[in-house]
């Protein structure tokens, strides 16, 4: 289903979508997946005015990607919420918004030296049946780590994996 029938039949589902097809957006749910935080923590963490921040948050908290969390007291005695990720985003589908993975891959990356990156590029030719397997398996894979839930000790990484057609022409048979 497209983008257009989507929004046509589900309004919600339409909504959500252009939630996350923002980088910025996309930022705050990782920054927001292991610890509650607030307006202002994701404004200074992000580097953007708290006002702008707050559209953002009002925009995520709206379509059920963050939830608000009790309140708590501020500096000064301030009351602040904090957000916490929902994980919905893991449930829901990209679709058009794979441009904005991909730009916040690199926002994400940018500024780690190349021994805090581990990349793979691999040139793979599979017949259907074989891409299907291993695009289940990989799903697979994360949902099984996805489910374990944080390690409690861990440290917080991200992964990004993308499978596309290589513009790799085949050879002709001489």
């Amino acid at each position: 289903m497209d983008r257009t029938e989507a929004g046509r039949d589900d309004p919600a589902a339409e909504a959500r979508m252009r939630a996350i097809s923002s980088p910025l957006r996309l930022r705050v749910l990782r920054l927001c997946a292991f610890e509650p935080r607030t307006n202002k923590e994701l404004a200074e963490l992000l580097g953007v005015n708290p006002g702008t921040m707050l559209h953002h948050v009002r925009t995520l908290v709206g379509t059920g990607y963050l939830a608000a969390e009790p309140e708590r007291s501020g500096n000064q005695g301030s009351r602040e919420v904090p957000y916490k990720a929902t994980g919905l985003s893991w449930r829901t589908p990209i679709q058009d918004g794979s441009y904005a993975l991909v730009e916040t891959f690199l926002q994400q990356i940018q500024g780690l030296s190349p021994a805090e990156l581990d990349i793979t590029w691999l040139g793979l030719k599979l017949n259907a049946e074989h891409r299907a397997e291993f695009q289940q398996r990989l799903h697979a894979l994360a949902t099984e780590f996805k489910d374990r839930g944080p390690d409690p000790d861990g440290d917080p990484y991200s992964l990004f994996t993308a499978l596309h057609p290589d513009l790799n022409p085949p050879g002709s048979a001489g």
